[in-house]
């Protein structure tokens, strides 16, 4: 049983109601109240977490009593996975195989992006081989149990829902590497557009099933395709490649009456962000600020467009209080306005005091806990 630190936020409206109007402009009475949790030392750092047993972001939501927001979907991509093993243990490093058949160099000690050594795919012929044993859309694990998902989300219920879109091209850097990935636009163009249309094939399988069954209040998804210094596809290939892909799923979710999209992609996300929202995508999450900008300025350019979730940025937390305050003060027009969640630009990290990470959500609490 899960000892509550902070009690949910008081309020007229149900989740469900208030992520709704709040994310289309419309008056709430109060703000949606929801972090995008931490990193894994701070479950050990952080002695309210540690000392009430609290070891993951499901327990954490609770703990802290946040608005409920869940999100379903299908297999979307690599199915079996390959096996995760160590192969080697070095002094202060695994090398290990991941789930997408990487062989990389990861640290014992703390949580960090692996650095990545090899690829399963490399050529068309490792494609190939890797499409037709692992991304088969007949594949009987895509099948969904949609009456399992209608007993768990109602029609009923008091909170948003979203349906999983999964990623165009995100999973398939992951799965070639940044430097792969550039290396096979150059090489092997027709290999990459056919892994996205092959991504693109498996999330249209998964809404059939998924969107006569259900009412989504959201879609989401992931791409990770942006570093600080912008995107790491070229914008020709992701006008002419990716964005007719979002524009097919777009089509299936607007017929939904699906009318909200976000995607989670970090970094400076500016270049690609007309053909993000041409593709049907009106949301970004969690909107890091370090590496693009204070989510105002997206707002002020976007206004009526462009949604955003996430963006307090983390290193106002990191520096303590008086310049966490100065931050949120600068997100009221924002909030207020709607079409805006705030909350921090990324996952948590260990560097944020515990004390400071408190003074944070209870001043949430004072300035957009509204009406």
């Amino acid at each position: 049983m899960i000892e509550i630190m902070r009690e949910k936020w008081e309020g007229t409206m149900t989740d469900r109601e208030r992520f709704n109007r709040q994310m289309h402009y419309q008056p709430v009475d109060r703000c949606f109240n929801m972090e995008f949790g931490y990193w894994a030392e701070n479950y050990k750092v952080w002695p309210m977490f540690r000392e009430n047993g609290i070891t993951n972001e499901g327990e954490a939501n609770r703990f802290f009593s946040f608005d409920t927001l869940a999100t379903i979907g299908g297999n979307v991509w690599m199915s079996p996975a390959f096996e995760e093993k160590i192969i080697e243990e070095r002094e202060n490093s695994y090398i290990m195989q991941n789930a997408d058949g990487l062989l990389a160099e990861a640290a014992k000690d703390h949580s960090s992006i692996p650095h990545y050594m090899q690829s399963s795919v490399v050529t068309p012929e490792d494609w190939e081989k890797v499409k037709r044993e692992r991304f088969r859309i007949d594949d009987p694990a895509r099948i969904i149990d949609i009456e399992a998902l209608k007993k768990q989300h109602p029609d009923d219920r008091d909170y948003p829902l979203g349906v999983w879109c999964g990623s165009m091209i995100g999973k398939i850097r992951d799965m070639l590497t940044v430097e792969g990935l550039a290396y096979a636009c150059a090489d092997y163009p027709e290999m990459v557009e056919d892994m996205v249309e092959t991504c693109c094939q498996l999330v249209e399988h998964a809404l059939d099933q998924l969107l006569p069954h259900f009412h989504f209040d959201f879609a989401s998804g992931w791409e990770d395709i942006c570093c600080n210094n912008g995107p790491l596809v070229s914008l020709g290939f992701f006008r002419d490649v990716v964005m007719p892909r979002y524009k097919r799923i777009h089509k299936k979710l607007a017929a939904a009456g699906i009318d909200l999209w976000y995607t989670d992609c970090d970094g400076d996300v500016r270049p690609i962000l007309p053909y993000l929202l041409e593709g049907g995508i009106n949301c970004l999450f969690p909107f890091e600020v370090n590496g693009c900008a204070h989510p105002g300025e997206l707002l002020d350019k976007y206004e009526g467009q462009l949604r955003i979730m996430g963006g307090v940025n983390k290193m106002k937390l990191i520096a303590g209080k008086e310049e966490t305050k100065a931050y949120l003060e600068s997100l009221i027009p924002y909030v207020e306005k709607g079409g805006y969640i705030p909350f921090c630009d990324h996952r948590c990290p260990p560097d944020v005091a515990e004390e400071t990470y408190l003074y944070y959500l209870d001043l949430k609490k004072e300035l957009f806990g509204m009406k």
